[in-house]
Formats: structure tokens, sequence, C-alpha cells
């Protein structure tokens, strides 16, 4: 069947990623202009501008989303504020934590920033206070009252001698502190929308403020007033005066007079004369983009707007984030593109390899626009063209030519430069009267592109002799055939050009001849699927074609007799996508649950099963040469992967071994009741999760609190040291708080304060258990008090029929369930958000969830979900929500489990109060939280 001296492909490991860095939030560009900081999630990722490289990552141990973050002015260290109203200071080139206290605010904190001299930090909460902090001494230094509602935007004045901060809040009004008096000595009127971003000229005597009621104010601070109101006729997210002292004549700077440029929601920059109020230059923007912007003009959530702006000084650069969370960055004075990143790419439907030995991917992202990425340095071109979701890709035989189609009906060719890596669109196409779910390139040459779609047809696209003429050729099929009765999912050419095969919803593919005269003839229907066929591929070498289907097989056929020659199951849901390798005697499929499968044709065997991605693998592709593969899945993750050798994965599978031993020990040093071997094991795997497990099984037996206490002072010190490092992380989760109190119940009990601060980072923990554990004191109030009441309740109970009357021994007993009470202080812990007790939520909640839930409806059944509707619906539910957190941080706080969990018992209770007050041998500057 094939070459049998050929090697076998026997596994893959991961080369590279391009994962989601950015999913809106804050973003900062440090001071020498050589990394973005910006937030994902519960993580702020440093990437390294030149490279295009996530070089560090600040996370939150506690898992808790970063609400906001502050880089320092001389871009030394970070600070970040998350949900569990803790800050901590970072150093963020080692990824480490130097210092963690708590916020004060009562709900998240919405903003932050540095002053010029990285001494004071401001925090702008959700409670509508800001606090002040010399970061220096360490402590709180002001505290302003009096914004209404979220106090979304704080900077200082960049003079520092003046000590000026300026803030904005839900009443559209710029206040101005005074922080010698901590004053608000002004209110500056003029907008009626959240105001946005705020911008200094040089000299600090005038300031311009953007909102997103279309217009830009430029301010006179020494009199206070506003000088110009300019209309910007959109929603301006983001506004930076222009330097005096350059050349910017292509933007229309004629004059020495203020100029600023403005970013919102039309997608393009425009330079504005602030003192005549007038446009003096606009950007120009592709051409889909601003028909499409014209569409979206009077949405507020336009996928085209821009979000952020910032000018580099030293580069003479401007960045711009977009609402789909790219990153662009203009060179001045003309405005011409340098670099784009991409922060995330929603449901990625397709990948192929592109360029001169594989160097790019192209990638469709549920979108309009193509994303092609430089593999070396994660560089991204961002291609318009398409007016709808790009839907599938193919790639022409020399790798420099692709093809694209989706859901506005279209067939777009597009062509790489082999110099400059430059791509353009050179033909286009317009024919079908659905959404185009299926394309397949010829194989010999650039010559023609076969297109499958929605409705039901099947197309041939001639294309010209010439591709480079600089025009964009507009293509007229050469045949329509109706190929099937329902939506065609997958077209593919073979080898030679001669044959098309296509796979459709209606459970049939179905083998054509492209020999004939402009048209297409049927040749023969293989049938044998139970659902819908979502892919069809030649071999490159035997005359079979490969088809998967929604039944979770893939099936080999004969090309000449039409009957299935081989079955591979394995996949527990849809089989999306199937290639074949190693010159054909290889086979790659991927599937809906998120695996990718090597099957070896010749014994029909699986012989390698990769936990690719977390979603549906849409995108499989393999090199030209045959060494690697890319996946991409709905999960936004594209994954880059290399054969490897027999040594590499022998190597790999010693330390998976080695790996299964231990756990195995661990395992029998359980079962056998060694725990201090058990634990120490545990603890030398540097897992918490695994550590817990042992504490778990110390004190689910008799004597648990002498066991556990016997076992733990048996440690030694760098043991200890780690255990307390992990009681942190346990702490943040109610489910285990129970065991990480029982710890540091032991702990503090037992080892004097002066051995526990010797600890590495002891301060920085215990300071980062003191907010969650109060948390925890709170909800068990809760539950006594609730407690309390139900004892009443079941002494009033009364069987129906009895007397009304109480004899003298049926008196109410007034005992109350649990006998350890304790207060606390509710000026500390109320005001918050009125809906406080709802903030107490189960964190881990989401995560005993289906992962995929809103995805699964019948996806396997062939009648319900085609190629053309694989796109995900509910992205512009998505960016809603992101739009709600950049106009305010949302109030809600989840925690980790229900109310009845939380006590297991009276002595317990007694000993999480145990804990708390021992917590108060150390330094004063950890608050007393028990009364």
């Amino acid at each position: 069947m094939a070459n049998t001296s050929l090697r076998f492909k026997t596994n893959y490991a991961v080369s590279s990623k391009i994962e989601p860095f950015y999913k809106g939030g804050k973003v900062q560009i440090s001071k020498d202009e050589q990394y973005i900081f910006c937030t994902c999630g519960s993580r702020v990722n440093v990437l390294e501008i030149s490279t295009g490289k996530i070089v560090h990552c600040v996370e939150h141990d506690d898992q808790e989303d970063i609400t906001s973050f502050a880089l320092s002015s001389d871009d030394e260290f970070l600070v970040t504020a998350s949900r569990a109203l803790l800050l901590k200071q970072w150093d963020w080139r080692h990824a480490s934590c130097t210092r963690s206290w708590r916020a004060i605010h009562t709900v998240p904190v919405a903003s932050m920033t540095f002053d010029s001299t990285s001494t004071l930090l401001a925090t702008g909460g959700c409670d509508g206070t800001i606090k002040l902090w010399d970061v220096v001494k360490q402590y709180c230094t002001h505290n302003l009252k009096g914004s209404s509602g979220v106090v979304h935007l704080v900077q200082f004045h960049p003079d520092i001698s003046r000590l000026q901060l300026f803030s904005s809040s839900l009443d559209c009004g710029i206040r101005m502190w005074d922080l010698r008096s901590s004053q608000c000595v002004c209110v500056l009127q003029s907008h009626y929308s959240s105001v946005t971003s705020l911008s200094f000229s040089a000299d600090g005597g005038t300031m311009v403020s953007s909102g997103r009621d279309k217009i830009c104010t430029v301010w006179d601070l020494k009199t206070r007033q506003a000088k110009r109101t300019v209309p910007v006729y959109e929603a301006v997210e983001g506004v930076v005066l222009l330097p005096k002292d350059s050349d910017l004549s292509q933007l229309g700077v004629k004059s020495k007079d203020l100029h600023f440029i403005t970013a919102g929601s039309k997608g393009i920059l425009r330079v504005w004369d602030a003192s005549t109020g007038r446009c003096v230059y606009t950007q120009k923007a592709p051409s889909t983009l601003s028909s499409a912007t014209e569409e979206a003009e009077e949405q507020d959530d336009s996928p085209f707007s821009l979000t952020h702006l910032f000018y580099l000084p030293t580069s003479h650069r401007v960045a711009t984030v977009t609402a789909e969370h790219n990153i662009l960055l203009y060179q001045l004075p003309g405005l011409t593109t340098q670099q784009q990143f991409v922060g995330y790419s929603d449901e990625v439907l397709d990948v192929k390899f592109l360029g001169k030995n594989d160097s790019h991917i192209v990638v469709a992202t549920n979108s309009s626009q193509l994303k092609v990425f430089e593999l070396l340095t994660n560089s991204c071109q961002i291609l318009f063209g398409h007016t709808d979701t790009v839907l599938t890709l193919d790639v022409f035989k020399k790798g420099f030519v692709f093809a694209s189609c989706g859901k506005d009906r279209s067939v777009r060719v597009w062509q790489m430069d082999s110099d400059s890596g430059q791509v353009s669109c050179v033909a286009q196409g317009t024919s079908h009267t659905n959404a185009v779910g299926s394309i397949s390139c010829s194989r010999m040459k650039a010559s023609f592109v076969v297109t499958g779609s929605q409705d039901c047809t099947v197309k041939v696209w001639d294309l010209p002799p010439d591709l480079s003429s600089g025009d964009v050729c507009q293509l007229t099929p050469r045949t329509t055939e109706k190929a099937h009765d329902k939506d065609i999912n997958s077209v593919a050419v073979s080898p030679n050009d001669k044959l098309l095969a296509s796979g459709s919803q209606d459970r049939t593919a179905k083998l054509w001849s492209l020999t004939g005269e402009g048209n297409v003839s049927l040749l023969g229907v293989f049938r044998g699927h139970r659902r819908g066929v979502w892919s069809v591929i030649f071999s490159p070498v035997d005359q079979v074609l490969a088809s998967s289907s929604a039944d979770g097989t893939t099936k080999m056929w004969s090309l000449q007799d039409f009957s299935c020659l081989k079955t591979f199951e394995g996949h527990d849901a849809s089989v999306l996508k199937c290639i074949f390798v190693s010159r054909g005697t290889q086979l790659l499929t991927s599937g809906s649950d998120g695996l990718v499968k090597l099957w070896t044709i010749k014994t029909n065997e699986c012989v390698k099963t990769l936990d690719a991605h977390q979603d549906k693998v849409w995108g499989l592709h393999a090199s030209r040469k045959d060494d690697k593969m890319v996946t991409a899945s709905a999960d936004s993750n594209i994954t880059v992967w290399a054969d490897v050798t027999e040594a590499e994965l022998a190597e790999e599978q010693a330390k998976q071994e080695d790996q299964i031993l231990k756990q195995q020990e661990l395992s029998n040093l359980l079962h056998e009741k060694k725990y201090l071997k058990a634990l120490g094991l545990a603890i030398s795997l540097d897992q918490p999760h695994t550590t817990l497990t042992v504490i778990k099984a110390i004190r689910s037996g008799e004597d648990r609190c002498e066991l556990l206490e016997n076992t733990l002072l048996k440690l030694r010190v760098d043991q200890k040291e780690s255990l307390l490092r992990f009681c942190v992380v346990w702490n943040t989760n109610a489910r285990n708080c129970q065991d990480a109190q029982a710890v540091l119940q032991v702990l503090l009990t037992h080892l004097p304060p002066e051995e526990l601060l010797q600890y590495q980072g002891a301060r920085t923990h215990l300071e980062g258990l003191i907010p969650y554990t109060e948390r925890h004191m709170q909800r068990i109030g809760r539950l006594l008090q609730a407690s309390m009441f139900l004892n009443y309740m079941w002494q009033k109970m009364r069987v129906a029929g009895a007397p009304t009357s109480m004899s003298n021994d049926e008196e109410m007993d007034t005992t109350p369930l649990a006998q350890t009470v304790f207060f606390i202080d509710k000026d500390k812990t109320s005001g918050g958000a009125p809906d406080e007790q709802n903030q107490e939520e189960d964190s881990d909640g989401e995560a005993d969830e289906e992962p995929n839930s809103h995805m699964e409806q019948d996806e396997d059944d062939g009648e319900e979900v085609s190629s053309a509707r694989k796109a995900s619906t509910n992205t512009q539910e998505v960016k809603k929500e992101e739009k709600k957190k950049r106009n305010g941080v949302q109030l809600s706080e989840s925690e980790d489990s229900s109310e009845e969990e939380i006590l297991e018992d009276d002595q317990t209770t007694s000993g999480t109060v145990e804990v708390m007050k021992k917590l108060r041998v150390f330094p004063s500057t950890l608050p007393q939280i028990v009364s």
C-alpha cells in the first residue's frame, strides 16, 4: 500500500502555542517602551514588543480576577488589585510577590495609577472612594470621599509639585483633588457621559478630556474653565496630545497650536486642532472596515472600535487597542502600521501553514478578518476583505497563495509576497446564495478552487494565469452543480486535479469527475455514515478516500467500487477533521471532544491520543515537509506540534512513568497510614492539591487533631515553609479552608512567631490569609445565626391537633446549636454592594458545571449543525459583557462553597477563632479582626 521502510510517526510534542494573552480591561506600556502589560483573567501578561512573546506572567494564587493594575513610573514594580480586595506588589521580572495588603475598599478596585516619582499609588474603588498609598513607607496617606459610584479613572498631574489628582466617576464630572488638604477643589463639568481619558500638555497648563458623549474638551487648568468643546462625532475612548517640537505635517499639523489624536467607536485615528476644533487628518481605513463602521455607526459595541490610545515619546509611535483585543503600533509622522498583536482570537475555526518553509500560519477566528501569524515572532497581519465570518481556508501547493470563504457568500484568493511576507487579496467572487462553509484548492498548480455551500451546490472557480497584476480579479464560476440535499460541509480535490469529493449533512460523500469540459459529473456515492459527514480527504498515494462524521467514526473508501475499506472508532463525539500523514500510511483525526488521534492505517490502530484542547478542534493541518502539524480549537488556542523522535519519546515516557510511580508510592503510603512519609513525598512534588489530599486523609480518621499535630511537627523546616505557602492557596477556597485553618492552628500554636517570620515570604503569606479568613468567619457567623433561628422554629413547631397550651417541660430551649459565638465589626464588613450576601457565592461552582454546556446542543446530530453554522453565536454577548467591564468593574464577587459546607462541627469553628487570635502575634500592620 505504501513504502514500508517509511518511519511511522509515534508521537507529537508541543512546539509552540498562540494563546490568548489579553481578554479586555486595562493595558499599559512600560516607560522604556519595551513591554506591554495587559490583563487576562487572574493574570497580568507581559508582552515583549520586539519579539511578540509573553516573557513574564504575574498571577494571583487565589485565581481571583484582577480588576486593575498599575506599573510604577520607573518600570520597577507592579501593583495588582483583585476581587479578593487584596493589593499585591510584584517584582514582575521574577513574577514574585514582594508584599500584599488589604485594599481597605469595601468592594473591588476599578482604577489605579502611580505618580511620576513611583512613590504614591492612587486606587479608585467601586465604592466611590479614592485611597492614596505611600508604597515606600507602606501606609495609606489619603482617603478621598465624594465621588458618586464607581471611580473608573484616576490620574496624577504630571507636575508632582502641584500635588493634584484628577478622577472621574458615574456623575461624568472630573474632580480635581488637592492632596495637601485632601479636598476636592473643583469639579470640571462638561461631559454628559463617561469620561474615558485625560491628556496633559507639556507645560501642565492645559488638559484635554474625552468622553463617550462624542466630545473632547480642552481645559485651562489655571482658570479651571473649558477653553473649547470639540465635537468629534464618535464615542471617544482615548485622547493624546501631540508634541509641539515634531514635524507632523503629514498629519495636517500646520501650526504650533495644540493638536490631539482621538480613538473611538469608528475604529480610526483622527487628528484635531485644539484651537479651532477642526479635524485636520483622518486615518484611511480598509474599505470593508469603513463600510462596516458606517453600518454600525449607531452601535456602541462595534467590533471595530478602539478602546485605548497611547503615545510613545521615545520611539515616536502611537499604540491602539481594538475592541477585538488587537494591539496595533503606528509609526509617526505618517501613522504607518508597524506591528500588530492579537490578544484574543475568540473561537478559531480553521488554520493552515503558509509561506516559505511553513514560516507562517493563516487563521480564521470567528471574525470577518483573517489573521496571518509569523511563527517566529508572533507578529500578525490582519487581513480585511470579507464582510462576515470567515469559515474555512485552503492553501495551494507552493504555500504562497491561499483561498478563504465565509458567511458573506463569497470566496477570496490571497497571495503572500515571498520577500516581504505581506499578504494581499488578488481575486474574489460572489455567486453562492448562502454561507460558503467549505473550500478546496487545486493540487497541481494555482488554476482553480472549488467551494461547497449551505445552498447545497458545488462551484468550480477558474483563476487567472497571473495573480500578481496588482488588481483584484473578479471571479465567475466555471460550473455550478446541485450536489447534495443538505449543507455541504467539505470538498476536496484529488492530487491529480481530476477528481472532486464532497461531504454533506445528508450523511453521504460523493465522488465527482473534473475532467469534463467545464462541468462536474457524478461518479459514485459513499454511503455508510449514520450522521452528517464533516470532512473528506484524498490519500496522496492510494486510490482511497477518507471521511469523518458526526457519528464519531472515520471511514476509508475505495474509489474503485465505493465500498468501505476500514472504519476507525475512538472519538467520543463528532470527528471534525481528518488528514493523511506519513505519505498516506497514517491518519490524523480531530474531534469535538478536544482530542487529536494518530492512526496507523495498515493495523487500524490508534497509536497516540493527544489531549490537545479543551473544546472542539476545528483546524488540523500538516506541514508540507510532514514534520509538524498545527491544531486550532474553539477554546481560542492554536498549537504547533513537532514530530518527536524515538529518543525524545522515550525521555518523555520516562518522566511520565516517574510521576506515575511517585503517585503510586503516595497512594501506598496513604493506604498503609504512613502519613509522615506521604506528606513529605507530596511536598517534594511541589503540588498543593496532592499535599491537600494527604492532609484530608490525616483529618479523616479518629483522633485527627492529635494525628495532624504529631505529623506536622515532625516535618523539616523547609517542609513547614512549603506547607505554609500551600495553606495560602487552600484558604482561598471555602471547600478547603477547614484543612488550611487546621494546619495553621498547629503551626501558630506550636511554633514561636520569631521562627515563623524567618520563613521565606512569611509576612506576605500571612497578610494574604487575612482577607479570606475574615470572609470565612463572616460566613460561619451568618450560619450560626441561621442555626439559632432554625432551633427557634423547631421549638415552635406543633403536631397537628396537639393542645395549644405549653406545659412547663415544653418551654422553648433557647440554647444555641453552636456554643462558640464571635462578633464582627459591621462597619468594616458592610457598606459595600447591597447584594453582599449574594457575593458569597461558590467560585468553584463554575468548574463543577460542564465546560461546554452552552455549546452541546446536539452537535453530533447531523440534522442540526453544519460547517456553515460552526461559528459560536454568543460572541456579541461576550463583547457586551466586556463593554460593561470597561464602563465599570462588576461588583459581584465569588466564593467557593455553600454555607452548609463550612461548619463541620463546633471544634472547627473554635479552631478558626483561635487561629485568628494567633495572628495577633505578628506585626501591628496586620489588622485586628476578631473582637
